[in-house]
């Protein structure tokens, strides 16, 4: 029993050991990863992120596929195949249950998809809840098994970029690092969800990030590798659409072209504005009156036009191998536009990307149809037509043009679709911004849940970034000393000994230059003639004191410059993690400062 016993003992000192240098580490971690140029570890996670942000998606897939595969006939996107009853019930009762399950969560964790994940990176420094993340997951599957009018690339996209914070998070990482690491998972995700590696990464900078550095790409480029890869040893390597590589008939077809891009500009100004519309009229609706009602308009529609359910995709390799005529493929578009605008307008958790796909493939295949009435023998291929229109529709919607053409070319693997899909794109993106005055879909939600903040200027956009890259522990001052406001002049020599680079009073948590008490003492030399000569106020000496406000560790300079700004102070103190509303004041818990002329001094150079 002894032996037992000292055993034990023994094992317990070792794991605490191994805590005590797992902890050191973790430390060391975060304090690099505070730096702009932590290039490597962020990497590092990044691979991280886009190995886990890929195995989700392949779970979410498996959840999605494998019961429609095993419920529809022929394959899992075969919705035409089932009873008219079938197709109206089962969007209805999916919305139902579904509304009637979010009803009982709280409202916080509702939203979901793209514009959430834009919300948090641009609103609450890239921090995800779990709540949210899980929601996307289950309702995102429920919306897709009960034939919702809506794609998976949307929760794709959430769950990649929840990977990423939800890692940053859990390892306490500073919040200059949750955002590139919810990039990552934006890369990974697009990539493992469509098998386009490129895609992922032009997408996550193009409409997430909103932004190009080296030091963003070399992670997101190693995650959208990671993604595509366990896309590849689990589902193979197979593209998504297989198009023959038909090339543009003829050269004076682009005018035709660009004309096509201007048809796309329509529906897509379309989709955004009665998207805007279902979303001012439902914010105050109950979840599951919302839901039910969005069930029945996509019930209704399937009723006739079947193909509008689910992802779609299966209609968009029959519109590229011309199967469909101009009359279907004209009322497949008005139909998903109108069920897939009101079932993302009223809040459903799906995704936004295949929908547009689908609008864009059919509205192109009823160009491509017109083309060869209009020019018999001489246009092209109807599939190349459907394809522009795919890319053209998702630039338009999404206000994303290098990832519309990105995600079209991998999606094909038709390098000939590059020259006319970059004159259709830019036609179709410039008529929805500047004709029909649209911002992208996101941008324009967001604006009316309150939730959007307008562009900065140029210079401080600049600094924004700048600053959001980089975090406090990285420029925290760590060299300061704690003193009570009284104290006689032999300590007050004693803490000048340790040559401080501050002097914080902790009774009232102001900041006084060691230099100005070194010039009191100086001026003022300790006697012995009275008492009160040995007795200092240090809110009393003539010397420029520094008002300060707190931050997290977790913060990132630019949440210090917004801390210093609203509480009109020149100064902040970093405090632990941990930190409550009840221990803000606790002195113990202060790990560093920082000062705004330090702050200006870093973004000035």
């Amino acid at each position: 029993m002894v032996l037992f016993t000292k055993a034990s003992q023994a094992a317990h000192a070792r794991l605490r050991a191994l805590r005590s240098r797992l902890s050191v580490k973790a430390e060391k971690l975060r304090d690099q990863l505070a730096y702009i140029n932590a290039l490597p570890q962020l990497t590092l996670l990044g691979l991280i992120t886009g190995i886990l942000a890929g195995l989700i998606i392949v779970l979410f897939r498996w959840v999605i596929d494998i019961p429609l595969g095993l419920s529809l006939p022929d394959h899992g996107e075969n919705f035409e195949a089932l009873a008219a009853s079938s197709r109206f019930l089962l969007p209805v009762i999916g919305g139902l249950v579904l509304g009637l399950i979010l009803q009982r969560v709280n409202k916080l964790y509702h939203p979901a998809g793209i514009g959430h994940v834009l919300d948090r990176l641009q609103n609450h420094q890239g921090r995800m809840p779990l709540g949210n993340f899980i929601n996307q997951f289950g309702g995102g599957a429920l919306c897709l098994l009960t034939g919702q009018s809506v794609g998976r690339e949307g929760p794709a996209v959430h769950l990649g970029a929840g990977c990423g914070s939800l890692l940053g998070q859990w390892l306490r990482l500073p919040n200059n690092s949750l955002r590139p690491l919810a990039g990552c998972g934006v890369a990974a995700a697009i990539a493992a969800s469509f098998n386009t590696p490129m895609a992922g990464v032009i997408f996550a900078m193009e409409v997430v990030m909103m932004e190009y550095t080296i030091a963003g790409f070399i992670p997101v480029i190693l995650a959208a590798v990671a993604g595509t890869t366990i896309t590849h040893l689990v589902f193979g390597p197979d593209i998504t659409f297989i198009t023959p590589q038909i090339v543009m008939g003829n050269i004076f077809e682009l005018p035709f072209m660009a004309l096509t891009g201007l048809f796309v500009a329509v529906f897509a100004a379309a989709f955004i504005r009665l998207q805007a519309l279902c979303c001012k009229q439902s914010l105050q609706r109950p979840v599951w009156l919302r839901f039910l009602f969005a069930g029945v308009v996509t019930g209704v529609l399937a009723l006739w036009f079947p193909q509008i359910m689910g992802v779609g995709y299966d209609t968009i390799s029959a519109s590229i191998a011309g199967e469909l005529g101009l009359g279907l493929l004209i009322a497949i578009v008005i139909a998903k536009l109108i069920a897939t605008g009101v079932s993302l307008g009223v809040g459903m958790p799906g995704g936004v990307v295949g929908p547009c796909l689908v609008m864009g493939a059919t509205l192109g295949g009823a160009v491509g149809v017109i083309a060869h009435i209009l020019m018999p023998g001489s246009a092209s291929d109807v599939g190349f037509y459907v394809i522009l229109g795919m890319g053209a529709m998702m630039g338009a919607v999404l206000n994303a043009p290098l990832a519309a053409m990105m995600a079209i070319l991998e999606l094909t693997y038709n390098p000939h679709i590059i020259f006319p899909s970059m004159l259709v794109v830019v036609a179709a993106c410039l008529t929805t911004r500047w004709v029909f005055r649209c911002d992208g879909l996101f941008q324009t939600l967001l604006r009316i849940q309150g939730k959007y903040r307008e562009p900065l200027n140029p210079e401080f956009g600049m600094i924004h970034q700048m600053l959001s890259r980089s975090g406090v522990r990285g420029m925290m001052d760590r060299h300061f000393v704690r003193t009570a406001r009284q104290l006689d002049q032999q300590h007050a020599q004693a803490l000048l000994q340790h040559h401080p680079h501050w002097i914080l009073i902790e009774d009232d948590i102001i900041l006084l230059h060691p230099a100005d008490l070194a010039l009191y003492l100086e001026q003022h030399p300790l006697t012995d003639d009275t008492e009160d000569a040995r007795q200092l106020d240090l809110l009393e000496l003539p010397a420029r004191r520094l008002q300060l406000t707190a931050v997290s560790i977790e913060a990132n300079l630019y949440e210090a410059l917004q801390a210093m700004n609203a509480a009109q102070v020149d100064a902040i103190y970093v405090t632990s993690a941990d930190m409550s509303s009840d221990d803000i004041k606790r002195t113990d818990k202060i790990k560093g400062i920082v000062t705004r002329e330090k702050l200006e001094n870093y973004y000035r150079i």
